[in-house]
């Protein structure tokens, strides 16, 4: 594929890997020809996941794969979300051998100028998974919306308190890349079909031990529109948010291990629920009756809740501490070999998506 930008001195170390991008897509007919003309030649693989789009997205993609063998389009029947497309994206790329999968809008909201980036800490074997992060460019980020910068910066931070990557800024960032190898061990049912993807992706790779690296970029703001409505977040993200810190908890400090932190939340959380009962009763017995409180009594409810109070933070200190550090990958990633792909790409072709005569390769889902 054409590049609209200067191509990355590494390029050609890169395209010794088998490097696939999943290009989830619904009504991005205006969008879609741009970004994928504009992904470099190191990407062996193109998935376009058309999730049941009303407009042209599926015949302009079509229309690209016909001259274009990398590029495969897969279709959804029915609408499964940004998640859901993810997901088929996947499993296709994990069907084809991708050594790195790449996550890519179709909108042209993600520049391929920031890619290497993302792909170097997983071929050295420093990561597991990498993501953008938005935050590290305050110029960019004074461009970025108010309310989609203040929506953002408090999500993000509940998304780290579900999550467990604290060192993670931008959470929900999109652009997002992952070793084959780590994608082939998380349990893809398991990950939201909705816009939670993202934070259900770094949830899986929390209780993977999987190390997540943020690579800074900014963010890119055009003419194009977004599928994300706030009414939608604000109903869904709370609760799950919710459910999925519980989760991390619960099999964290009982399930997989047992540390410093199970003692403190054993130990603080029973004492503050009880000093805050205790007190509470007391304090409406007072003021029912009209009685002065007993000092003993206002002293031990103050005691308990303090106590557990410190307790509960000694145990996010804790948390704080134990989050993934090293990556689960074996080393640095494998290259190709040789003589394989000197045959592929003398023929034009991507080692992963031979091309295919008379016919666009599809694929139609019907889940």
């Amino acid at each position: 594929m054409s590049s609209h930008y200067d191509v990355d001195s590494d390029s050609a170390h890169f395209e010794q890997f088998n490097i696939a991008a999943v290009v989830p897509a619904y009504n991005e007919a205006r969008h879609i020809a741009d970004v994928l003309h504009s992904l470099p030649s190191y990407i062996r693989t193109v998935i376009v996941v058309d999730d049941a789009s009303t407009d042209e997205t599926a015949d302009r993609v079509a229309e690209i794969a016909a001259e274009n063998p990398a590029v495969v389009l897969v279709r959804h029947e029915r609408n499964q979300g940004v998640g859901g497309a993810m997901i088929t994206g996947f499993k296709k790329a994990l069907e084809l051998g991708a050594q790195i999968v790449v996550k890519f809008d179709g909108d042209s909201q993600m520049s391929p100028e920031f890619l290497p980036g993302l792909l170097r800490p997983l071929i050295s074997g420093e990561a597991d998974y990498t993501k953008g992060n938005r935050f590290r460019d305050f110029r960019a980020l004074n461009q970025m919306p108010a309310i989609r910068r203040a929506g953002n910066m408090a999500l993000s931070f509940l998304t780290k308190a579900a999550v467990g990557y604290w060192d993670c800024f931008d959470p929900c960032n999109g652009f997002i890349a992952i070793r084959g190898d780590i994608l082939a061990e998380i349990p893809l049912h398991k990950l939201q079909k909705s816009f939670f993807f993202e934070t259900s992706m770094l949830a899986q790779l929390y209780l993977l031990d999987a190390s997540v690296r943020d690579v800074p970029m900014p963010a890119r703001y055009g003419k194009e529109t977004t599928h994300l409505s706030i009414l939608k977040v604000l109903g869904e993200f709370p609760g799950r948010l919710l459910r999925c810190f519980l989760r991390r908890l619960v099999l964290k400090n009982f399930v997989y291990g047992f540390s410093m932190e199970t003692i403190y939340l054993l130990s603080g959380l029973p004492l503050l629920v009880m000093g805050t009962l205790y007190g509470g009763i007391n304090w409406y017995h007072v003021w029912g009756t009209g009685e002065t409180a007993p000092t003993g009594t206002v002293v031990i409810s103050a005691m308990l809740i303090i106590l557990g109070f410190q307790l509960l933070l000694s145990a996010v200190g804790e948390d704080l501490r134990s989050g993934p550090r090293e990556p689960l990958c074996r080393g640095p990633l494998a290259p190709l070999p040789r003589q394989a792909d000197a045959a592929d790409r003398s023929a034009g072709r991507s080692t992963t998506a031979p091309p295919v005569s008379g016919a666009v390769k599809q694929q139609v889902v019907k889940e």
